[in-house]
């Protein structure tokens, strides 16, 4: 049968990206009290595609990620990405695989037990070179949290605004570093976390918890941000807030990122390059 996709593009327009996105499929990942736990992932499948090929066999995205039978783990992700550098003879390959991830957690006072779900992923790409192929992993977790004004109560003789804020905690790593690690960094740093199931006493609880734990946007950031530049097994970071406002038709944002202690010369020559580029650009 005629091969349309590998026929001849005269544009000469090289794609970074070619791919699926959003392929559902039953993964298991690593959990830290139980081991594992299986959920359902959203895939993200892509290899670069040389100018000269009109497109690129999305068939065979489906076929390698149905070789791992749904298990899902950093060794996987190392053998997906080799195996799309090899069957579509590419220089760079990428996946993306978020899935919801279930804690159980006890509420503050009544101790009533739930499960409550994260969003949570594995960012990676491969590049090959002559001498061996180069992979980036990104573990991410966003966290649903409560935040309540610091202005607003500063200002106000009853009360103070809150509402749900969603916090995004991207990590490259030496070693493991678990799911449950980032997600607890990210409620510790908030006004108060949220749970799936609450009493009236614990209400109670988490309200008051809000109300004596004012924070910004920024200081969440900023507190996640700090233990992050101390962990020795970070090596870099991201982290990002959004406030879903309850009082203003806009959210509040804040981010931050960077090497960790460890890696502050890679962060130097980072800057240094990108400060080189900026002034190659201005240059007329």
């Amino acid at each position: 049968m005629k091969d349309v996709q590998n026929s001849v593009d005269n544009r000469r327009i090289q794609i970074r990206k070619a791919g699926i996105k959003n392929l559902r499929c039953p993964v298991i990942v690593l959990d830290k009290q139980k081991q594992s736990q299986q959920t359902i992932a959203a895939v993200d499948l892509f290899v670069d595609l040389p100018h000269h090929f009109k497109g690129t066999h999305m068939s065979r995205f489906v076929e390698i990620l149905n070789q791992c039978r749904g298990k899902i783990s950093v060794r996987a992700i190392d053998t997906i990405l080799k195996a799309m550098l090899d069957r579509f003879h590419s220089e760079t390959s990428h996946l993306a695989i978020r899935f919801p991830y279930f804690i159980e957690k006890a509420a503050p006072v009544s101790g009533e037990k739930s499960l409550m779900d994260y969003t949570c992923g594995f960012l990676a790409s491969m590049e090959r070179r002559r001498t061996r192929d180069r992979m980036d992993l990104i573990v991410e977790v966003v966290a649903p949290v409560t935040t309540l004004c610091p202005c607003s109560r500063a200002i106000s003789r009853e009360g103070a605004h809150n509402q749900r804020s969603w916090t995004t905690i991207q990590v490259r790593t030496r070693e493991l570093v678990w799911l449950e690690d980032l997600i607890e960094m990210a409620e510790a740093a908030a006004s108060a976390p949220l749970y799936a199931l609450l009493k009236r006493e614990d209400e109670k609880r988490v309200t008051e918890q809000a109300y004596a734990n004012p924070r910004f946007a920024e200081d969440i950031v900023r507190a996640i941000a700090g233990r992050l530049r101390k962990d020795p097994r970070i090596l870099w970071y991201k982290v990002e807030t959004e406030n879903l406002e309850s009082i203003h038709n806009h959210n509040a944002f804040a981010q931050a990122s960077g090497w960790t202690t460890g890696n502050r010369r890679r962060e130097r020559r980072s800057a240094a390059a990108a400060q080189n580029k900026r002034g190659k650009d201005e240059v007329p």
